[in-house]
C-alpha cells in the first residue's frame, strides 16, 4: 500500500486564532466605551491605548532593528505641537490634524536617522537622548508655540465630551490597528524574516543579502510615525502640552520598561509589559520614589535572569503564540 504524504504550511495557531478573537471584542469594546464606561475610565483606556503602541514601536525600533533609543520623545513631543499648531493657530479640525501630524516626526527621523547611523550601540542610544534633547530646548525658545509656557488646546471646546470621547476611542483602535497590526503584518512579510535575522546577526543577514542600513531606516522612521501618533493622541486627551511634558524622558524610560519586562522581540511582550505598567502605575504609583526603584530593580533583575521577560517565560511552558510569525511546515500522510 503506498503512502501519499500531503504537506500544508501552517501560519495560524489554535493560540492565535483564540488571541485574535479576544482582540476583536476587545477593539468593539473600546470604540463602545463611550456608551458604556465612565469619562475616567476612557481616560485610562487613551493611557493605556498609548503606552501600548510607545512600547511596541520601541520593541520594533530595540527588538528587531537592534537600534536603542533613549530619545524616543523627541517624536511625541514635535507630533503633539504640530497636533497644537495646526487646531490652535490655523483653525484645521483637531481630529483631522491628530492624522497631520504625523507628517512632524517623519520629517525629523530622516536627518536624526543619517546624523546617528554610523554610531552603534551605547553612542547611539545618547545621541538619540542628545536629539531628543536638543528639540526640546529650541522648543523651549520660539515664541509662537508659546515656549516654555506650552499650549492649550481650546478648540476642543467645540465639541461635546461625547463626541469628543467617541473620537478618541475611534483614533486609539486605529493608532492599535496601525502599531500592532502594521508589526505583525511586517513580520510576516518577506521584510520580517530579514528583520528577524538583521536581530540575531546583522553581520550574517547582510552576508545574506539583507539591506541592513536600509532596513533600519526604514524601521526608524516608521517607529518616529507610530510613536508620534501614539504622543498626539495623548497631548490632544490632555489639552495641554509643554516642552518639559512632550518631551520628558520619561516616556523613554517607561517604553525600556514595558519592553524590558514584557519580553523584548515580541509584539506579545510589548502588550503584556504595558498592562504590568499600567495596573503598578495605578496601584503603586502614590509611593513615588520607592515605586520607581522598584521598577527600576525589577528590570535589572529581569535583564539579567530573564531576558525573555515575562513573555519568554510563559513560551518555556509551552509554544501557544498570540501573533506567530513562523510558518510551520506540516506533513499529512494520506494512506
Amino acid at each position: 500500500m503506498t503512502t501519499i504524504h500531503h504537506t500544508r504550511v501552517q501560519r495560524a495557531t489554535l493560540s492565535s486564532r483564540i488571541a485574535m478573537s479576544i482582540g476583536i471584542v476587545a477593539l468593539v469594546a473600546l470604540v463602545a466605551m463611550p456608551w458604556w464606561a465612565t469619562s475616567g475610565n476612557i481616560r485610562w483606556a487613551i493611557e493605556l491605548c498609548c503606552y501600548i503602541a510607545i512600547a511596541q514601536m520601541w520593541n520594533l525600533l530595540a527588538g528587531y532593528a537592534g537600534l536603542v533609543s533613549v530619545g524616543q520623545q523627541a517624536f511625541i513631543g514635535v507630533a503633539g505641537y504640530m497636533l497644537f499648531v495646526l487646531a490652535q493657530n490655523f483653525g484645521v479640525n483637531p481630529f483631522v490634524a491628530v492624522i497631520l501630524s504625523m507628517i512632524a516626526p517623519a520629517v525629523l527621523a530622516v536627518p536624526t536617522y543619517f546624523l546617528l547611523r554610523r554610531l552603534d550601540g551605547p553612542y547611539f542610544a545618547i545621541g538619540t537622548w542628545v536629539v531628543a534633547e536638543a528639540v526640546r530646548l529650541a522648543t523651549s525658545n520660539i515664541d509662537y508655540v508659546n515656549a516654555g509656557a506650552g499650549m492649550t488646546l481650546r478648540v476642543m471646546t467645540q465639541y461635546s465630551q461625547h463626541e469628543r470621547e467617541v473620537a478618541f476611542v475611534i483614533l486609539c483602535a486605529i493608532l492599535l490597528l496601525v502599531t500592532i497590526g502594521g508589526s505583525y503584518w511586517l513580520l510576516r512579510s518577506r521584510h520580517g524574516l530579514a528583520l528577524t535575522a538583521m536581530r540575531d546577526n546583522p553581520v550574517a543577514a547582510a552576508s545574506q543579502g539583507v539591506n541592513v542600513g536600509k532596513l533600519r531606516f526604514y524601521i526608524f522612521v516608521a517607529a518616529a510615525v507610530g510613536t508620534g501618533f501614539a504622543g498626539a493622541i495623548y497631548y490632544m486627551a490632555q489639552l495641554r502640552i509643554t516642552p518639559s511634558a512632550g518631551f520628558d524622558p520619561f516616556w523613554a524610560s517607561m517604553a525600556i520598561f514595558i519592553v524590558m519586562v514584557g519580553g523584548i522581540g515580541s509584539i506579545e511582550g510589548a502588550i503584556i509589559g504595558a498592562l504590568i505598567y499600567f495596573f503598578a502605575d495605578r496601584l503603586f504609583g502614590e509611593f513615588g520614589s520607592a515605586y520607581l526603584i522598584v521598577l527600576g530593580l525589577l528590570t535589572l533583575i529581569i535583564a539579567l535572569y530573564a531576558r525573555g521577560g515575562v513573555w519568554g517565560l510563559q513560551q518555556k511552558l509551552g509554544d501557544h503564540p498570540w501573533f506567530p510569525v513562523r510558518r510551520k511546515l506540516i506533513v499529512e500522510d494520506i494512506s
